[in-house]
């Protein structure tokens, strides 16, 4: 027996060695990719902005604090482990480098926090500017980039912290339970697994993403499937029972958070390899376990577009079908019910005589697209979002630049907006408001008229069809039913703009490259509107109460199914909902 220890002590010692080599090794190749993104992409755009082609201020936000994050690892982290591996023999651990820098790893988080806006904010300026995209284009393709793309390299200070986790794991698993590097690799791996939370986050949007568009292209360019609100729950073959015959053809699924695609494969081993037959829209769906007595394991899947007749492969394969299905029924609901009860709920203001007493309701930061005082659009750049601490309106920097001390947070100074800060500090604001001043149409909160609408949700929205479309809430509220009011989001206090129907064409556009089917357009004379909604009973209610408008008459409330939660009418609702 004690030789049989005497044995495994050397292996221990190797397998740990390994380990230890592995991570430096590692952290040799990671450094040159911080190199590549800090010294050669940032520098080549940072010094191109200087010339004044695009703002230094996007470069700087697609980069985030990589410099800061380059210099820790070159700096201090690597040569640390370039010695201690060096001097292995005398002193062979890892866990007190570890635990002593571990700590600065939480600079990831904004790093992380960052880059789903860093990737939007790359991609966008790739496209507006020829001399933004070239630089790009002229490093990717040096050696050094290894015929790798700029979003690949941001990726890797996202993957690197798990990989720090992973293989640190493996290092507590060989290291003995009496050794005394033990207390100190145990302290580091907590504080790293903190920091991998986050970055596992993004790295599993980003995989998504990556599949999103394999699936794209697979199916030949199906409009709508790459977008990061679409998330891929299972796929696989399957075998349709034709309802006439009961003979069984081969399809294949797609089944996402939201829908359903029913595929017929096209036996190409490149390019497009399905087509896709119908789509099945989530909402409503049900699937029901069958019994075919010549056709074993089949399932019925049910939608308000289509019911189909299933064959899994065996037992296991339906049962995990049933499974995946039911699972992303339910929690579609779930996230409907959430939706209905929001859209329906009163905002929660805080009434002055309890300012400052009690905990608001914070306004949603995707809710509003400008500033609830001043009605100035956020920008990512030059007017960020900030919270009220009093009555919880999202509003600019400008207008919650004051301090006043809350009842609620122990009397504690916290930021408030301007309003709030003289009704709570119980001073005279010295800027005369212009008497008079006449409230313009676009002057009417979106929450308000949403309350007493004949119908109001989000439709994409455009004037030009070679251009993106804008995802925007749009109402018809009952006290204007002749005028179409498009906001940026529910809790805007100010339209962007208003349509006056009367006078206008509604056209149902048909499908085709350029429109989707629940598309439909308000044209007159050479003004012309497009519109696109999430579903085609969705398009179907707006098209009922515009073509009323569009002719002078007064729309019917749209009442929709039980399940619907959305482009809903308000009825007998205070204002404020």
């Amino acid at each position: 027996m004690e030789k049989d220890e005497d044995k495994r002590e050397p292996i221990k010692e190797l397998k740990l060695y390994k380990i230890a080599s592995e991570l430096l090794q590692t952290e040799r190749a990671y450094v040159t990719r911080l190199h590549l993104l800090d010294q050669v992409f940032c520098a080549g755009l940072t010094e191109e902005a200087g010339k004044g082609t695009f703002p230094v201020e996007v470069v700087k936000s697609i980069f985030s604090n990589v410099g800061s994050i380059h210099t820790f690892h070159s700096q201090f982290l690597l040569p640390d482990l370039e010695k201690r591996m060096s001097q292995w023999d005398s002193t062979p651990r890892i866990g007190d480098i570890l635990a002593q820098l571990a700590p600065f790893l939480r600079m990831y988080a904004e790093y992380v926090k960052n880059f789903d806006s860093a990737m939007d904010l790359l991609k966008q300026w790739m496209e507006r500017s020829a001399q933004f995209n070239a630089i790009i284009q002229d490093i990717q393709s040096q050696e050094a980039c290894g015929n790798l793309t700029l979003q690949h390299h941001m990726l890797e200070p996202v993957q690197r912290v798990p990989r720090y986790e992973m293989l640190l794991k493996d290092y507590l698993k060989k290291l003995p339970e009496d050794d005394p590097d033990r207390s100190q690799a145990e302290k580091s791996l907590n504080i790293i697994s903190m920091a991998a939370t986050h970055s596992n986050t993004a790295i599993r949007k980003m995989e998504n993403l990556k599949k999103l568009m394999e699936i794209y292209e697979m199916l030949g360019g199906e409009e709508d499937i790459v977008n990061p609100s679409n998330e891929l729950i299972k796929e696989g073959q399957i075998l349709k029972l034709a309802a006439r015959n009961t003979s069984s053809m081969e399809r294949y699924l797609f089944l996402f958070n939201n829908m359903l695609l029913y595929c017929v494969p096209k036996f190409s081993l490149v390019g497009q390899r399905f087509t896709v037959r119908t789509r099945v829209g989530i909402k409503g769906m049900k699937v029901l376990e069958t019994s075919n007595d010549d056709y074993p394991h089949t399932f019925q899947v049910s939608g308000k577009e289509r019911t189909l007749e299933l064959q899994a492969s065996s037992d296991q394969d339906k049962e995990d079908w049933i499974k995946a299905f039911q699972k992303t029924i339910e929690i579609f609901q779930q996230k409907n019910e959430s939706f209905k009860s929001a859209s329906k709920e009163v905002v929660d203001e805080v009434s002055k005589e309890e300012l400052g007493k009690r905990a608001p309701r914070w306004i949603r930061d995707n809710e509003v697209t400008m500033c609830m005082k001043c009605k100035e659009p956020f920008n990512p750049l030059t007017r960020r979002r900030h919270h009220c601490r009093a009555c919880g309106y999202v509003v600019c920097y400008k207008c919650s630049d004051y301090k006043a001390s809350l009842r609620y947070d122990g009397n504690k100074l916290n930021k408030v907006c301007k309003d709030c800060f003289f009704i709570l500090t119980g001073r005279v604001d010295t800027e005369e408001p212009v008497s008079g001043k006449k409230r313009g149409i676009l002057e009417i909160e979106a929450a308000q008229v949403s309350g007493n609408s004949f119908l109001c949700g989000f439709l994409q929205y455009s004037t030009d069809r070679t251009k993106p479309c804008q995802r925007l809430w749009c109402v018809v509220p009952q006290h204007d039913a002749l005028v179409l009011y498009l906001y940026g989001a529910p809790q805007d206090v100010k339209a962007q703009s208003t349509i006056p129907l009367l006078g206008y064409q509604v056209e149902d556009v048909q499908r085709s490259v350029d429109h989707p089917p629940t598309s439909f357009r308000l044209r007159q004379s050479k003004s012309v509107h497009y519109f696109t909604a999430d579903t085609e009973e969705v398009k179907l209610r707006w098209l009922g109460v515009i073509s009323k408008a569009v002719i002078g008459e007064m729309p019917e409330c749209q009442t929709p199914d039980d399940g619907d939660f959305a482009n809903v009418c308000h009825e007998d609702m205070p204002d404020g909902t």
